[in-house]
């Protein structure tokens, strides 16, 4: 993901932008703390509440932020409709998240995109950085994921992991092995989520109640989608 560090720098752009330099954030689907590590660095008055399902990335997080009484993260599935009830408050400045709500289906989605508009205070923001796909464009994206699949291809071949490699290394760990198991039961090999365009997270998060909602930074394949509540 050439992009990646260009999106977090918007996504912490537009959090200070709105909602300033000490905010209290909730990242959803959070993985490993990737959102969490970068805000922290940048803004080291925030607070972070990581909350996720898998149980090996939740592991590796837990031991990374370990001691940081800035941070704190919680188990739960976001398709639950009581998975808010978990969380140690009722209210954010902002919701962040990327590259992880593709694995919900639309469905899913629209509704947890209401649940985060309860989440949000008012003038606070929720952002998602995720795949995008517009289909009303198939040649330009036939187009990109070829160039985008070589490119991945090259960096397999010159030794970089893929995601298959990545999760056959923690399977073999003696710390995460057990949680890997376990994270597999839970979702099996692929997500069987959707990736609508950029058009529909925005017309579905003001649907859902948040005031605003647009792109603030997009690559050929990816998009940011800025909510303000």
């Amino acid at each position: 993901m050439p992009d990646r560090e260009e999106r977090f720098r918007v996504m912490l752009d537009m959090v200070e932008a709105t909602v300033g330099t000490a905010p209290r954030v909730l990242d959803l689907a959070c993985g490993t703390g990737s959102i969490t590590d970068r805000l922290l660095t940048r803004f080291p008055d925030a607070t972070s509440t990581g909350v996720d399902l898998d149980p090996a990335l939740l592991t590796i997080a837990r031991g990374y932020f370990s001691g940081d009484e800035r941070v704190a993260f919680v188990t739960a599935d976001l398709t639950d409709p009581g998975w808010t009830d978990a969380l140690p408050h009722r209210s954010y400045d902002a919701v962040l998240t990327a590259t992880a709500l593709h694995w919900l289906r639309t469905g899913p989605l629209a509704t947890l995109y209401g649940q985060l508009a309860g989440l949000v205070r008012a003038d606070g923001v929720f952002m998602n950085a995720d795949r995008m796909k517009d289909t009303t464009t198939p040649r330009i994206n036939a187009a990109e994921r070829a160039h985008r699949h070589a490119g991945m291809d090259r960096a397999r071949a010159a030794g970089v992991l893929d995601w298959a490699d990545w999760w056959a290394l923690a399977a073999a760990d003696p710390v995460l092995a057990a949680p890997t198991a376990e994270r597999f039961r839970i979702y099996g090999e692929h997500a069987d989520g959707e990736t609508p365009s950029a058009h529909w997270h925005a017309e579905t998060l003001r649907a859902a109640g948040f005031g605003e909602a647009r792109t603030v930074w997009a690559s050929p394949s990816d998009a940011l989608v800025l909510a303000v509540r």
